[in-house]
């Protein structure tokens, strides 16, 4: 630390790039990772290493964890803006997952959209930290490995991580033959390139390894003092510092979810306006449609109007022409009314004259019947009075029977009286406009905290899900070894963590044995 960074073994071209990586891995990211850029720099790392292949990460996996990662640059999904091809630039998957299947940038991007669209509401810290804690539970996570030869000569891959130490297969990096965790090492040397471990059970015979580099042997045991220190911390009670820092970390926290509470009520607020300002748009919008369909409506009752007016003036003055006409037809009645009369008191008059007539043949008669009888008694002689007599009545009788007489009868044809009527109907239009009530709706969204085991199954169960869908398009001949060793452990159900566990079954005394005979 005390050394110029140009007395360090640097290259002297300019510029000169340096990266900063961190060099020990914590066990529980959520735990160790107090402060906010220090975890925003170990997940740049992480995901790097993810990208470049340096840690492998199962297809359905690295989709899920680039969904995390959209989520912490561009915040929460909205699809006015995150529009189709929004992740066209960006590195988000390795490249052997995206060769290994027949899939277009597009059904990828489909994809890690679905899974993005799923973590509305996480701020970047929280994206991250569940892109460390899925990454964490990866194989390869935190593994640093070197060549190395035990006693036979056997070359074999030594593992060092926060956990203790590893021996691999050289053509298996994920699942290692034996293990060691540090509360089980009590000391670490080397000299040249041999290393002695020293197991805490001291009646164990110690074991030897040699690494392949010279160069590397410090870095080694570099590793293997700071992981193993660690190891021992986090089983300790925190320091006062740390506690500090923690407690500080926590305030800091609690006050950034205030804050983005109280951001995300202003946002729901300003959402609530918007909704409010979009509806009242719309609904001044249907106003003026139905203002202009009333004044449509308006300008057709108008003409209407004006028709039924112009209606109401024909038919007034057809109801004038009809009342003259009914005047006309009354005096014409009244006419034939005198008439009628006139002819009543003329047929009077001729009945009355028939009647003197017929009292004057009467009596005209009466007078030839006397003058009759002179004669016939003159002509006659007395022997004959009775004989002429008798013939004078009978011929009197004849003379004097009354003749039959017929007056004419007159007859008068009387005009309807009744007139046609006309209604005039006159129809009011009305318009009822009825404003909708407006109701603000205030949702209130709650976060439920699950278990650990109900996360791990509901993303397992998402994984699985996924693997699935896209098992049809893979191409088994791209397949890589790790590919093909990863799906023999998930055939078989072994994880990282309970692989290891179970390698720690066996004594000490026989897992150094089992690796002297590899």
């Amino acid at each position: 630390m005390d050394k110029k960074v140009l007395d360090h073994d640097v290259p002297t071209e300019e510029p000169v790039t340096f990266h900063f990586l961190a060099k020990f891995y914590p066990e529980n990211a959520e735990e160790e990772l107090v402060q906010e850029i220090t975890q925003h720099l170990f997940f740049l790392q992480v995901k790097k290493q993810i990208l470049d292949e340096k840690i492998y990460c199962p297809p359905e996996a690295s989709v899920l964890l680039a969904s995390y990662a959209v989520q912490a640059k561009y915040g929460d999904y909205d699809p006015n803006v995150h529009k189709r091809g929004f992740l066209a630039q960006e590195e988000l998957l390795p490249k052997r997952v995206i060769n290994l299947y027949q899939m277009t940038p597009e059904m990828w991007e489909e994809r890690i959209t679905a899974w993005y669209a799923e973590h509305r509401g996480r701020a970047r810290d929280e994206a991250e930290m569940e892109y460390l804690k899925i990454a964490q539970d990866l194989e390869m996570y935190g593994v640093n490995y070197f060549a190395i030869r035990n006693k036979k000569g056997t070359e074999l891959l030594l593992g060092v991580d926060a956990l203790g130490l590893h021996i691999y297969d050289p053509d298996n990096r994920l699942t290692p033959k034996i293990s060691f965790p540090w509360n089980e090492i009590r000391n670490i040397s080397y000299s040249d390139k041999e290393f002695t471990i020293k197991p805490l059970d001291k009646k164990i015979d110690v074991f030897k390894f040699n690494s392949s580099k010279l160069r590397v042997n410090k870095l080694i045991l570099q590793l293997c003092i700071g992981n193993h220190d660690l190891f021992m911390r986090r089983r300790k009670a925190d320091s006062l510092e740390v506690q500090q820092m923690k407690a500080q970390a926590r305030e800091e926290k609690a006050r950034k979810q205030m804050e983005r509470q109280r951001l995300a009520r202003e946002k729901q607020m300003r959402e609530e306006a918007e909704r409010t300002r979009d509806e009242l748009e719309r609904r001044l919008m249907q106003l003026k449609e139905e203002a202009t369909m009333a004044n449509e409506a308006l300008m057709r009752s108008e003409e209407t109007a004006d028709l039924l007016a112009e209606k109401a003036q024909i038919t007034e003055e057809e109801a004038k022409l009809l009342a003259q006409k009914a005047a006309e037809a009354e005096q014409e009645m009244q006419r034939i009314k005198a008439t009628a009369i006139r002819t009543e008191e003329e047929k009077r008059l001729m009945e009355q004259k028939v009647l003197e007539a017929e009292m004057l043949a009467l009596k005209m008669a009466e007078e030839s019947e006397r003058r009759a009888k002179e004669a016939d008694q003159l002509k006659q002689d007395l022997q004959e009075a009775r004989e002429s007599e008798r013939r004078a009545k009978q011929k009197l009788l004849e003379i004097t029977s009354k003749s039959s007489y017929t007056p004419m009868n007159s007859s008068t044809t009387a005009l309807p009286t009744d007139l046609p009527s006309f209604n005039l109907i006159s129809e009011s239009l009305s318009f009822d406009f009825k404003d909708t009530d407006m109701k603000r709706l205030s949702m209130e969204i709650e976060k439920e905290k699950v278990e650990y085991m109900e996360k791990s199954k509901h993303l397992q169960e998402q994984l699985n899900e996924l693997k699935t869908e896209i098992e049809a398009l893979k191409l088994k001949e791209r397949e890589t070894a790790l590919d093909i060793l990863h799906n023999e452990n998930a055939s078989r159900g072994n994880s990282k963590h309970n692989t290891i566990k179970k390698l720690t079954l066996q004594s000490t005394k026989s897992r150094v044995a089992f690796f002297e005979e590899l």
